[in-house]
């Protein structure tokens, strides 16, 4: 199982207000928001945890199908681009890259690396948005598979006989999506693209 959340660091700039009374205390707990006080860029660290802790949902909401807003149950290690995600009982491992635009977080239960596939998208709305990227996953699958989502709004890709978790995101100009590792369908490097 995977999970991955993108945060578009033009778009958080332009929309949160990150530094307002108590944002952090509501998200963040103590330690975490020591990375932030301690982070050479303090605004870069407060979307890599959140980033981290969403991509740790998507992932539990796999595992126990729900929907729920405990943002301080998630609680993030870092270490250089890999990190920790405590939850309960689990621990999920979280690999982040961050680039100039973006940041993207993968969570897995293991220490095997995921790579999601990352688009830049010429459309601006988010319907638009969900669509196109939805479509680009379909378009690196065999075209036996479908994409379903549960009663609680968790994709997957289905061919009648596998199911394939899958985790979608996106958020300003980009998205992304990433299969589970178990996938294979000859080409698992798609690359990126804008759509």
């Amino acid at each position: 199982m995977v999970g991955n959340d993108l945060v578009d660091l033009n778009e958080a700039r332009r929309t949160s207000n990150w530094q307002r009374p108590r944002y952090l205390d509501k998200i963040f707990t103590s330690n975490e928001q020591g990375y932030i006080k301690n982070a050479e860029n303090p605004f870069r660290m407060v979307w890599r945890l959140w980033s981290m802790k969403e991509a740790a949902y998507k992932l539990y909401t796999q595992i126990y199908p729900s929907r729920f807003y405990n943002p301080l149950g998630f609680e993030c290690e870092v270490t250089n681009h890999t990190g920790l995600v405590k939850f309960k009982d689990l621990l999920f491992y979280v690999e982040t890259k961050e680039t100039l635009h973006y940041i993207l977080s993968e969570a897995r239960l293991d220490l095997q690396g995921v790579r999601s596939t990352i688009i830049k998208f010429r459309c601006t709305g988010q319907r638009e948005q969900s669509e196109a990227l939805k479509a680009r996953l379909l378009r690196g699958v065999d075209d036996s598979y479908q994409l379903k989502k549960n009663k609680m709004g968790v994709p997957s890709l289905t061919n009648g006989e596998q199911l394939l978790s899958v985790s979608l995101t996106h958020h300003g100009s980009y998205g992304a999506f990433v299969i589970d590792h178990c996938f294979r369908n000859g080409d698992e490097s798609i690359g990126n693209e804008a759509v």
